[in-house]
C-alpha cells in the first residue's frame, strides 16, 4: 500500500470514526505529511513508516530550529502518536514507537487576572439608567461573582435561578452540574432584572417565548460572541484599554477567593474543576501576592531596597 493509500485511509479513519473536524483533520495530514518529507528529505527513508525511535528525535529537533513553540512541537507530536496508531490498527506496524518519545516541556503559563482596581473602575462606569446598561452591570457581576464561563453564562435559563436559597444552578463542561453562590447585591439585581428590565428587552423579540435569561439588544439570546464585544466594550467605557476575555473573570474570580482565605477544594467546586490539580494553578497567582506583601511589609526585605 502506497503513503496516498494509506494516508486517504487515515483521513478516512479520523473523519468517520473519530468524527473529527475538518480543520482538526486537515491539522493531522499537514503534519504527518510534514514528517514523511523531513524523512525523505534527510535520507532517513522513502515513506512516513519508519522504525527508529531517534528519527522522530531528528524531527522534534528539526521542528524546534525552525522556533516552533513546544505547544506546536507537541502537537504535531500527538498527531503523529495517533497516526502510527493507526498504522498498527491497520497491522502496517508492531508497535507504536510514537508512543515512547517524550514531548517538550511546556513553561506552566499563569492565568491572566485584573487587579482590584480594574474591576471597580468598570463597575463604577457602567451606565445603569439604561436597561442595557443594567443587564451589562448584571453581565459583568454575574461573570466576576460567580466564575461563569462564557458559554454558561449564555445557557442559563430562568428555571436555573432558586430565589429562595439564594443560589444558581450551573450546568458546566461535559455536562457536570454545580451551585453557584448569589450574594445579596447579585440577588436584587437578578430580580429587578427579570421582573422589569428581561421584560422590556424581550419585547423587541419575534420569538417572546425563550426561558434564557440573558438576551442581547434585539430581545433574542445572548451569543458568546455577542458577551465577548459587551465585555469588550465595558472596559474600553471605563478607560481600561486592555485585551480581556470573560475568562478572565473567571481567573479573578478565583484569584479573589483564595487571596480571601478560601479553601482550594471550595474553589475548585466552584468553578466546577473535576480535579484539584486543574485548580492549583490559581495558587501560583495568591503566592505571587503573598510575596508582594512580605517584600511590602517585612522590614529585613523593606531594607533591601533602601
Amino acid at each position: 500500500m502506497s503513503d496516498e493509500q494509506i494516508l486517504e485511509k487515515f483521513n478516512d479513519y479520523l473523519v468517520y470514526e473519530k468524527h473529527y473536524s475538518p480543520n482538526t483533520v486537515n491539522g493531522y495530514i499537514y503534519d504527518v505529511n510534514e514528517f514523511r518529507g523531513f524523512v525523505i528529505g534527510e535520507g532517513f527513508g522513502d515513506s512516513f513508516i519508519v522504525e527508529r525511535e531517534r528519527i522522530f528525535g531528528y524531527f522534534l529537533n528539526h521542528l524546534s530550529s525552525k522556533g516552533l513553540s513546544s505547544k506546536t512541537i507537541s502537537r504535531k507530536l500527538s498527531s503523529l502518536r495517533t497516526f502510527y496508531s493507526f498504522l498498527k490498527m491497520e497491522g502496517l506496524i508492531d508497535a507504536n514507537i510514537a508512543l515512547r518519545i517524550k514531548a517538550p516541556k511546556q513553561p506552566k503559563k499563569l492565568p491572566k487576572v485584573l487587579s482590584k482596581n480594574e474591576i471597580k473602575l468598570v463597575y463604577d462606569s457602567i451606565d445603569r439608567s439604561t436597561d442595557l446598561g443594567k443587564r451589562n452591570y448584571l453581565i459583568f457581576d454575574m461573570l466576576f461573582s460567580l466564575g461563569l464561563r462564557a458559554e454558561e453564562l449564555c445557557d442559563l435559563e430562568l428555571n436555573q435561578i432558586d430565589f429562595n436559597n439564594r443560589q444558581i444552578k450551573i450546568k458546566g463542561k461535559g455536562k457536570k452540574e454545580r451551585i453557584g453562590i448569589l450574594h445579596g447585591e447579585l440577588l436584587r439585581e437578578l430580580k429587578d432584572y427579570i421582573t422589569y428590565t428581561r421584560v422590556k428587552i424581550l419585547a423587541k423579540s419575534e420569538d417572546p417565548n425563550t426561558n434564557k435569561l440573558i438576551l442581547n439588544y434585539r430581545g433574542e439570546p445572548l451569543s458568546t460572541r455577542g458577551l465577548r464585544k459587551i465585555i469588550d466594550k465595558l472596559f474600553k467605557d471605563a478607560g481600561e484599554y486592555i485585551k480581556v476575555s470573560p475568562h478572565m473573570l473567571r481567573h479573578s474570580f478565583a484569584t479573589a477567593l483564595l487571596n480571601g482565605g478560601a479553601d482550594l477544594r471550595v474553589v475548585q467546586e466552584l468553578l466546577g474543576h473535576e480535579h484539584l490539580k486543574t485548580t492549583q494553578i490559581y495558587t501560583h497567582v495568591s503566592n505571587e501576592k503573598i510575596k508582594r506583601e512580605y517584600e511590602a511589609h517585612h522590614p529585613r526585605a523593606k531594607k533591601e531596597r533602601e
